[in-house]
């Protein structure tokens, strides 16, 4: 599994430093001499089995085109230092795929793209087959940034069937998360597994989350820092009763929120759609330990429920935090091999791309203008797992798995669309919100001071990149 809670403090701040390397080499190096059918391709899916399952679909894509293809592995915390090394010497790959928004934005920033690319091959193969909340995250107004591919989304996953025999409603609201945590926290099982840990962004992700869920902003429309709205001082508290007051003791990380869940000793864990094939059972290096699992792998699969969009009092329609991976053209870029390379990854070799983790690569190209659902049923019917295999639509129901699909569309991140894309990078790299978070969920300060601190500090970081 490619742990998507690592966007790690080096992506960011690395990438964040490239700012006068990259645009300075990205310029000057943009005619690398007579194109010669060879391209470079960095792929962030670099675990072992991701890159024999992409080799495959290069390796069709080779003998079709006649374009060679040098496919590079590349580890997350390593990006930065090697966009930084590449751009200096003038030797940045002609493509990156599975690269993050915040990355994506801040290459952008640097002036390390090829947008007029990125828009021909999102022109070819359709505008409208790809979902438009996706290609308003990728995109800078009629710039085309990059060309989206995936999506994994944050979800809450609940016991149903302690909800039932306590009576409560499915934990889709502030109210009703709150409601049940503060029942369920009991008899050595916590209420929720939500991340505490200061020194991880997987708790802002966690955080955002909620927050987004009632409307707080990062920034608003002028690009001003809103963390100490009335918005987010409400999701501070919430966030705080919840994983303060109801959580499982001690610090809590992506690690222990999972196994703590796993064990059956929580009622509620936030996570992402990679948790999915965990869940049912078919990861032998991941598997739920709570009694009733010995003796069936999938009871725990059975017995949860999943939301995918929350809601706050204060806002006027649900939200969920997600992220979406895209295919990047550099400015180096060999054009004409690197677009046929993409629409292909986005085409023909499309199923062979989110097959590898259907559970987290939701394709955000439904399908082609000929077949407007050719990828999503695809997508249903991928086998998901490790040490055992079973279909989407084998483990799921059809009507998660319709609102996996949706949900997409409902996505909003944090001040992308207000402009922010290389702040949201930065605080990713600084993590001020986790820390703040942190030290409301020890006592160590309170839900609006925590909303002040946060501010402050990402105030601070928008005032440095400036």
């Amino acid at each position: 599994m490619r742990m998507w809670s690592r966007r790690s403090r080096a992506l960011a701040s690395g990438l964040a430093a490239a700012v006068g390397i990259g645009v300075m080499s990205g310029c000057a190096a943009q005619d690398n001499g007579k194109p010669d059918n060879k391209i470079t391709v960095w792929s962030l899916e670099n675990l072992t089995d991701r890159v024999e399952a992409t080799k495959k679909t290069v390796a069709a894509f080779e003998k079709e085109s006649g374009v060679k293809v040098n496919l590079v592995g590349v580890d997350e915390g390593q990006l930065p230092q090697l966009i930084m090394s590449a751009a200096a010497a003038g030797t940045l790959p002609d493509v990156i795929g599975g690269i993050p928004l915040a990355p994506v934005w801040q290459m952008y920033s640097n002036g390390l793209l090829n947008t007029d690319a990125t828009k021909k091959i999102v022109d070819d193969l359709g505008s409208g087959t790809f979902n438009g909340n996706a290609l308003k995250l990728t995109g800078d107004g009629a710039t085309r940034l990059g060309v989206p591919s995936d999506a994994w989304m944050q979800i809450l996953v609940y016991r149903k069937d302690l909800f039932a025999k306590a009576g409560l409603a499915a934990p889709d609201s502030y109210d009703a998360m709150l409601k049940a945590a503060r029942k369920l926290n009991s008899g050595g099982t916590s209420g929720i597994s939500l991340s505490t840990d200061p020194s991880d962004v997987f708790t802002q992700q966690s955080f955002e989350d909620l927050a987004l869920a009632n409307g707080c902003e990062l920034a608003d429309a002028k690009g001003d820092v809103t963390l100490d709205s009335p918005q987010c001082d409400r999701a501070f508290d919430a966030y705080d009763r919840l994983a303060g007051d109801y959580g499982a003791p001690g610090t809590q990380t992506v690690d222990t929120t999972r196994a703590v869940y796993f064990a059956g000793r929580s009622s509620m864990i936030v996570w992402s759609t990679f948790l999915l094939d965990e869940l049912a059972g078919l990861r032998g290096d991941a598997l739920p330990s709570c009694a009733q699992c010995k003796k069936d792998p999938q009871y725990l699969s059975d017995n949860s429920g999943i939301v995918t969009a929350l809601s706050g009092p204060d806002a006027a329609k649900p939200a969920q935090f997600g992220e979406i991976s895209s295919w990047v053209v550099t400015k180096t870029a060999e054009t004409a091999a690197s677009e046929k390379f993409i629409e292909y990854m986005m085409g023909d070799g499309y199923q062979g791309w989110f097959g590898m983790a259907p559970e987290g690569k939701i394709p955000v190209r439904a399908g082609t203008a000929d077949d407007p659902q050719k990828y999503l049923k695809a997508w249903r019917a991928s086998d998901m797992g490790v040490d055992t295999k079973k279909s989407m639509e084998e483990v799921f129901s059809p009507q998660l798995l319709d609102e996996l699909a949706a949900g997409v569309s409902n996505m909003k991140r944090w001040g992308i669309t207000q402009g922010q894309g290389a702040l949201v990078g930065a605080t990713i790299g600084e993590l001020p919100i986790p820390k703040a978070v942190g030290d409301m969920t020890t006592g160590q300060t309170s839900p609006q001071e925590a909303a002040e601190e946060a501010d402050e500090e990402v105030a601070s970081l928008q005032k440095s990149l400036q």
